[in-house]
């Protein structure tokens, strides 16, 4: 168990030293709510022994991940320099997050983060982390039009002209900089409607889990027309819940950590290094148009893409023009 303490106790400290760029004089706030108790604590006495001031406040567990937390509490995270939301609903995509970062926060979101997320998954080399994902986010950002396809069957086509392409490196250094950790991903909003094919989902998908059996979407006009395989009466629950909106192809993500695995937690799948996510649902947050409250990523593994007849994946394995390669970054 004392070992166990010391590589959290290490996480935390990446965390706060090497991937916010916590100075003396600064204040942290560590946003918490009950499941995630154990490790909040965790980054507070960190903190602490470090020399940081450090502030946790404790909230009851919101309904869902996207909804707001009290007001008492959006404003301290506006008041904070530095704040890391650790809570087991996400509080990524709301407007007190972004009021924060308004104000100059510099905002980790870590919604359901697990001690063996925390172990392995932080401990990265977190320049040539970022170094590849900012390689592929300029990919995507001059990119015109994607071809996705997967040994479990995805043939999708997406169009991606006048977007711009995101690097999630896990270097949130300047005032307002925002991102998960873990971290380790490049992703764009793909053009509304144009998205076309078949995707199949086969390593995870939010609100479900790990997959045993694969979950095939057909789309047409850039929206899920149809769904099939074992999960397929989950995902059209969920669509039924949160209307059309909900079957938009919202997001195209590159995992560029080596050291996520798949588990279930989409904080951590999304950013398996050799795979590819899509999304459903909103993409208001980066670039896109749609708003709903609804943001499912699937996980499609041993992926082949190709952006403007370039190949950038190829069943799951970084073309070798990439510098850093896969074999640098493990």
């Amino acid at each position: 168990m004392e070992h166990k303490l010391e590589q959290l106790q290490a996480a935390a400290s990446t965390a706060l030293v090497d991937c916010l760029a916590t100075k003396k004089g600064e204040t942290v706030l560590i946003v918490i709510d009950e499941p995630m108790v154990e490790l909040g604590e965790v980054f507070y006495e960190e903190g602490r022994r470090l020399g940081f001031e450090m502030m946790v406040i404790k909230m009851s567990a919101r309904e869902n991940h996207g909804s707001e937390p009290p007001k008492t509490v959006a404003v301290a995270m506006a008041a904070a320099d530095v704040v890391f939301c650790i809570t087991s609903k996400s509080l990524s995509h709301t407007q007190a997050r972004k009021d924060a970062c308004a104000k100059g926060a510099r905002v980790a979101s870590m919604p359901a983060v697990t001690t063996q997320m925390m172990e392995r998954a932080l401990a990265v080399d977190y320049q040539a982390m970022a170094k590849l994902s900012q390689q592929l986010a300029e990919l995507l950002t001059a990119g015109k039009k994607v071809r996705i396809t997967s040994p479990a069957g995805t043939d999708l086509e997406l169009e991606l002209a006048g977007r711009r392409g995101n690097a999630d490196t896990g270097l949130l250094h300047e005032p307002g900089a925002f991102g998960n950790l873990p971290a380790g991903e490049a992703y764009i909003a793909p053009v509304e409607g144009t998205a076309r094919g078949t995707l199949v989902i086969d390593g995870a998908i939010s609100g479900i889990g790990v997959l045993d059996e694969p979950l095939m979407m057909e789309v047409e006009h850039g929206v899920v027309v149809s769904t099939s395989g074992k999960n397929s009466k989950a995902l059209e629950e969920i669509f039924a819940k949160y209307g059309p909106k909900a079957r938009n192809i919202a997001e195209l993500g590159i995992g560029t950590n080596p050291k996520a695995k798949l588990t279930g937690v989409v904080l951590e799948d999304e950013k398996v290094l050799g795979t590819i996510h899509i999304a459903l649902g909103n993409n208001s947050n980066f670039g896109g148009t749609v708003q709903v409250a609804s943001h499912l990523d699937g996980m499609v593994t041993k992926p082949t893409v190709v952006i403007d007849e370039k190949v950038i994946l190829e069943e799951g394995v970084l073309h070798s023009k990439f510098e850093p390669r896969i074999s640098n970054l493990e």
